[in-house]
């Protein structure tokens, strides 16, 4: 059983969605807008959030950059939009997964149990206590913050987590077969997620592909991150 937060705005579409979930004896709050959902989710723990982009007070894609900046739980986007683009975007953004409507119920459960099975995983493992310092970058797992020489890194989860398990293993080229696995907890993926994350992580770390300080691509075989030289 899952605590569910429902962000859907039509009503045809919510009680549908309440009945299945509750049926399955998950315990289910709704709402209808992006405001209502950050309110839930700042006073309420949720193990889920399924979240409709198309919201009459902001669109969804923003409510979840919004969710992203306070909470960690697990978001299945829920969404009309099939452009790729999009959906890789949202991917980046936090979300966990995604749903084209229509969709079944019987693929709705499919989706919650493989990211809920991957969040109890995650939390299962406990962080590494000890804070990671490789050359300028500090690294503290348990606080989920990072420093370059000394100034903080604004960086989102999914940066924050690559970051952290490349700099576990200093000088170690890691396949991109393992990030998706132990980063995204996917058996599969798109390279161009991994891309696009070792993308904002370079221009926060003041470097460039062409120009790498900390994180040095090996085309065809992985990444690693080692101190400059």
């Amino acid at each position: 059983m899952a605590s569910v937060l429902v962000v859907e705005d039509d009503q045809f579409v919510r009680s549908a969605l309440i009945r299945h979930l509750t049926e399955a004896s998950h315990t289910v709050r709704s709402v209808g807008t992006a405001l209502e959902a950050l309110r839930e989710v700042a006073h309420l723990r949720f193990d889920v959030v399924i979240l409709d982009l198309g919201l009459p007070d902001l669109d969804g894609s923003e409510a979840l950059k919004m969710l992203r900046g306070i909470t960690d739980v697990p978001v299945i986007i829920a969404t009309a939009r099939d452009d790729e683009t999009e959906i890789v975007r949202l991917l980046n953004d936090g979300a966990d997964d995604y749903l084209i409507k229509p969709f079944s119920v019987e693929h709705l459960s499919a989706r919650m149990s493989a990211v809920l099975r991957r969040s109890r995983a995650a939390v299962g493992e406990a962080p590494p206590s000890r804070v990671i310092q490789v050359g300028g970058l500090s690294i503290d797992p348990l606080r989920r913050q990072a420093e370059l020489d000394g100034s903080r890194l604004d960086l989102t989860r999914r940066e924050f987590d690559l970051l952290a398990f490349l700099a576990g293993r200093p000088g170690v080229v890691v396949p991109r077969k393992e990030l998706l696995a132990e980063v995204w907890q996917q058996s599969y993926g798109d390279d161009q997620t991994i891309d696009v994350h070792l993308s904002w992580l370079r221009r926060k770390l003041g470097e460039t592909a062409a120009r790498p300080r900390y994180l040095h691509t090996l085309r065809g075989v992985g990444v690693k991150l080692e101190p400059p030289r």
